[in-house]
């Protein structure tokens, strides 16, 4: 994928336009007046003449005022530079180059619609060119109008063309041209410092992760080196350090230095059916995609599967390259109301895994979860590590944390007690499933990405992998 910040649609120029005149303001004004005039003159004989007279006066100037701007009055040419990739809701600067044809009269009032897509706001339009911009286009510069987007939604976008409304001189008449200038695009999540490759730590600090560090010894051996004040007793090599006596007699100590394991597969399997709110569904879709960038970044291959309204698999790979690929694939995930099961979804992993991995399946499980995933669970245990990931119910632990003064309504004393009993029934659950030596997690939207990243890096450091 390109670099979106260097990545214009320069190209969309103007190709063919369609056009259709219509009436101006002044012409229905002068046919009302003209109207009333003839009602006037149907019960006065002496306002016939005025009423003819002016008829036959109005008609050499509506004709001539429509050749003019038909015939005469030069047409803009525009041309539009929009950035191919934008982030959702980061503003975007979109910038219209518009030139006029030589030859003819210049316009004398323009309107500018540019057909942004409903995906994407703004509220500049329609946009009227200035008068002083009008003169500087007929002297054969070229006008330049920005404005700013802020796209709204995620998911590919199109600007099918721009429209012009010229009026005439005498403003009976109006004509509107449309300018087929096609802009293609994505709208990805607020994620695009990534796909232009800024560091990890930065972003980690930024979004408030805990700090990379390395245990000491770790799973995987890196080299030998000698013996530092400080190291531990137990990481020498002692048949290396019975090859390394030296010449005075002394022996030098080697110990054995140690990497976290680079080498591992992490799969995330996304809900996009009924069980994720919108919120939640575009929260983990971020959580996602920066858990797959951070298991590229550590050596991981990373895999990404989505079950429900839309699935999709994409295989286990290694290196930073792999990540625009997850980023094209994943951007227009939308959730849905649609049936889905974590059931048929594992089962599904299952059949294309291979080696063991650790499965993150994010979800919002509830107590009959419990026994519909209870003939696959012990599958996963025996090869694989199995992470479940839900949502804190907000709504739920608010109305289980009423105090009794709130109770002065039978209905209120009902609704907190049925949260209570909710909340417990999914917090037994889940024991339940960490008893049985799965991984469990909850956490709320606002903070969703940094503990699905800092729980991948905690099971990383402690090698149940």
């Amino acid at each position: 994928m390109s670099d979106p910040a260097n990545a214009f649609a320069g190209t969309a120029s103007a190709g063919t336009s369609r056009v259709s005149l219509r009436g101006g303001p002044a012409l229905c004004i002068a046919a009302l007046l003209w109207l009333g005039l003839g009602i006037g003159a149907f019960f006065s004989g002496g306002l016939f003449l005025v009423w003819a007279f002016c008829g036959i006066g109005l008609l050499p100037l509506i004709a001539l005022d429509a050749v003019l701007l038909v015939y005469c009055c030069r047409r803009c040419r525009p041309r539009r530079d929009l950035p191919l990739t934008c982030a959702q809701g980061e503003p975007v600067r979109a910038i219209i180059h518009i030139q006029l044809e030589r030859g003819g009269l210049p316009p004398a009032r323009v309107l500018l619609f540019d057909l942004y897509p409903p995906s994407m706001d703004t509220g500049v339009f329609p946009a009227r060119l200035s008068r002083e911009d009008l003169r500087a286009a007929a002297r054969g510069e070229s006008i330049e109008f920005g404005y700013t987007l802020i796209p709204r939604e995620r998911g590919p976008w199109i600007f099918p063309g721009m429209e012009f409304l010229y009026t005439s001189p005498l403003c009976f008449w109006r004509i509107k041209t449309l300018h087929e200038c096609q802009s293609r695009g994505k709208t990805f999540p607020d994620f695009k410092k990534l796909a232009a490759g800024s560091a990890l730590r930065g972003i980690l600090e930024e979004q408030g992760f805990e700090d990379i560090r390395l245990r000491g010894q770790g799973l995987e051996f890196r080299h030998l080196r000698e013996y530092q004040e400080g190291d531990s007793i137990k990481s020498i090599d002692w048949r290396a350090t019975a090859r390394q006596r030296g010449t005075n007699g002394l022996w030098r100590f080697v110990v054995r230095e140690y990497q976290e394991e680079q080498d591992q597969q992490v799969l995330c399997i996304l809900d996009t059916g009924f069980r994720l709110r919108a919120g939640e569904f575009d929260a983990a879709l971020r959580g996602t995609m920066l858990l797959s960038y951070t298991a590229l970044k550590h050596g991981d291959a990373s895999a990404v599967m989505s079950f429900g309204a839309m699935e999709r698999w994409l295989p286990p790979r290694k290196g930073l390259r792999y990540f625009p690929v997850i980023m094209n694939q994943l951007y227009d995930l939308r959730g849905s109301s649609a049936p889905s099961s974590p059931f048929s979804a594992l089962e599904g992993a299952l059949a294309e895994l291979h080696r063991r991995t650790f499965i993150i399946l994010i979800s919002n499980f509830r107590e009959e979860d419990g026994v519909s995933l209870s003939w696959i669970l012990p599958r996963i245990r025996q090869k694989h590590l199995l992470l479940l990931v839900s949502f804190r119910e907000t709504e739920a632990e608010h109305l289980a944390r009423r105090t009794s003064a709130a109770y002065s309504r039978l209905g209120t004393a009902l609704e907190s007690a049925v949260a209570f009993s909710y909340l417990v029934s999914r917090k037994r659950l889940y024991q339940t499933w960490e008893h049985q030596g799965l991984l469990t997690m909850e956490a709320s939207t606002e903070h969703f990405s940094s503990a699905l990243v800092n729980r991948y890096l905690d099971v990383k450091r402690s090698g149940k992998l």
